[in-house]
């Protein structure tokens, strides 16, 4: 585990606890804001956010925090992925679920040094189920170390796909592609959900198109480290800095290769 796991996990739960789940089910009038069309905000996000940066700056002064409700206002921040040493934050994924009162969210934190994902957090709230990840060393769920495992035949494989993103000819395409390969089901709408549903064999699949770091940095360093793949389309390492678009994940490498092959 990451030098930084015990302190780093004590500041997700206890904002968690502390924050997030007494506004759960529990927003009031001018609570939920539409920051841009499709795009919600709470109260708890904006709180979440600002006791996950001053904790975590008391843990690691000299990163420079790059938030998701921060770079509204600084739309410059994300430039600082590309050279420095970041935390990146999520203070609530899955918001439009939080917000109607509905489950899976979460928060995710990544830290980050010159464009390369060193560590990663994904925190349920509801479960208190705490996933880890740390470049290089493995994976983790709670104090368990965590490996993806291989599809038994001759199942067919799961896939969840997230469409929101996608026009409709690229959603037309998908639909036609996958139906005649894969299960679809339903996407949680919330990555920290939907990395661990990968590792853990609930799902095998998964497709993203739009790739914001604070969705997405822990995660694919959580589903690396256990033995599974996260890139994009053509096989090279995801950034947090990255501006482009599209995500293949899949929990073992052969079914990486089988969906890039075809989906791709």
């Amino acid at each position: 585990m990451h030098i930084l796991d015990q302190q780093v996990s004590a500041l997700l739960r206890r904002v968690g606890q502390e924050i997030i789940l007494p506004h759960f089910r529990n927003l009031g009038v001018g609570d939920v804001l539409e920051k841009s069309p499709g795009e919600l905000v709470t109260v708890a996000d904006r709180l979440s956010e600002t006791a996950l940066t001053e904790g975590l700056l008391q843990i690691l002064p000299e990163a420079t925090v790059v938030g998701e409700e921060a770079c509204e206002d600084q739309p410059e921040l994300p430039n600082a992925l590309k050279d420095r040493l970041c935390w990146i934050i999520d203070p609530i994924d899955g918001t439009t679920n939080f917000s109607q009162g509905k489950i899976p969210f979460g928060i995710l934190v990544a830290l980050c040094d010159a464009n390369e994902t060193l560590a990663g957090w994904l925190y349920d709230p509801m479960t208190s189920r705490l996933c880890h990840a740390v470049k290089g060393s493995g994976a983790w769920i709670d104090q368990t170390r965590v490996t993806t495992a291989e599809m038994p035949e001759p199942s067919r494989p799961v896939a969840a796909i997230s469409k929101v993103f996608m026009n409709q000819k690229q959603r037309n395409a998908m639909s036609a592609k996958a139906g005649t390969h894969y299960e679809i089901v339903d996407i949680p709408r919330c990555a920290a959900e939907q990395y661990p549903r990968i590792v853990l064999g609930h799902n095998h699949v998964s497709i993203f198109e739009r790739t914001l770091p604070w969705d997405h940095a822990a995660g694919i360093l959580f589903l690396n480290e256990a033995g599974g793949i996260a890139a994009r389309w053509d096989g090279t390492a995801y950034c947090p800095a990255d501006t482009g678009t599209g995500l293949l994940a899949a929990s073992t490498p052969k079914l990486w290769e089988d969906a890039a092959r075809r989906l791709g």
